[in-house]
């Protein structure tokens, strides 16, 4: 690894290892060591041919990397304020976070000025099916990709309601994802509530997502009211997706949930509809 390491800083300061036997003795490392590494690299794609014997260069998937790498550094600073107005405005905690794997990966929190207590932390990964973010995430991957990152059935459960089929899941990200935004009821933690919204890129991928969290009986106040909190949220999707590069009119909007209407076909498997109709899904309920 640390080879590896050596050559690609050699290559990103503007070697190109053309003569082998050079590079090789300025990397302190063998020819055949060299040979072994370059191949194995540009086969990865991480470094590519020059034409015409002009040795290498760093190559395309190396180059993504980078980006991505850059993109996320710049998404942790843009979205830091963003959180903090959205657990002033609405007096609940907000959270970014990405998909890691088949996991939701906790980035960023900040916390209001009221307590709550959740199990949710920075750097807390949570199977992606069981939070609301997470379920946004999925929701804009093809069905053959989710079922690759979240691996065989059952899937993992937090409650009895949870979703454990790849079908059930199937019909209620659709419905998060016509809505342009996922609810959770007090599932993956008792008396906790969230809603989360995509954060857009370039190419319209969801590079991330944002949440909200708070005890349950306080989405009942006029402060974090459910249409209230929807439009905070979609407000602040897009424009974290316009300073990313994503589209100009950030996340789709779905129909506005704050009525609490649910799906007109009813409920997705694994799901349940509350008092007031919303989709009580036993597999979102982490911030």
């Amino acid at each position: 690894m640390q080879r590896a390491l050596r050559l690609l800083d050699h290559l990103a300061g503007g070697g190109n290892a053309r003569n082998l036997s050079e590079t090789a003795r300025l990397l302190d490392i063998t020819r055949p060591t060299l040979a072994r590494l370059l191949d194995t690299l540009e086969y990865e794609r991480v470094v590519e041919r020059l034409p015409e014997g002009g040795g290498y260069r760093l190559g395309l998937r190396f180059l993504g990397l980078a980006a991505t790498a850059l993109a996320s550094r710049d998404l942790l600073r843009l979205a830091q304020p963003v959180l903090a107005g959205l657990a002033a405005e609405l007096g609940l905690s907000a959270y970014l976070t990405v998909l890691s794997g088949g996991e939701t990966l906790y980035l960023l929190r900040e916390m209001p000025d009221t307590p709550l207590v959740s199990n949710i932390r920075l750097g807390s990964r949570v199977a992606a099916h069981l939070t609301a973010p997470g379920r946004m995430l999925l929701a804009h991957r093809p069905a053959e990709a989710r079922r690759a990152l979240l691996g065989p059935e059952p899937l993992a459960a937090a409650t009895g309601r949870s979703v454990t089929t790849h079908a059930g899941l199937d019909r209620l990200l659709a419905e998060d994802r016509a809505r342009g935004l996922a609810w959770s009821r007090a599932a993956y933690e008792a008396g906790i509530d969230a809603c989360a919204v995509a954060i857009l890129g370039g190419a319209g991928e969801a590079m991330a997502a944002i949440s909200v969290a708070g005890p349950s009986a306080q989405f009942g106040t006029a402060r974090a009211a459910p249409a209230r909190v929807e439009q905070a949220l979609r407000d602040a999707a897009r424009d974290l997706s316009r300073l990313m590069g994503g589209p100009a009119d950030g996340p789709k909007d779905g129909p506005m949930d704050g009525s609490m209407d649910g799906p007109k076909d009813g409920p997705a498997e694994g799901s349940m509809t509350d008092g007031a109709g919303v989709a009580a899904t036993g597999e979102g309920g982490a911030a």
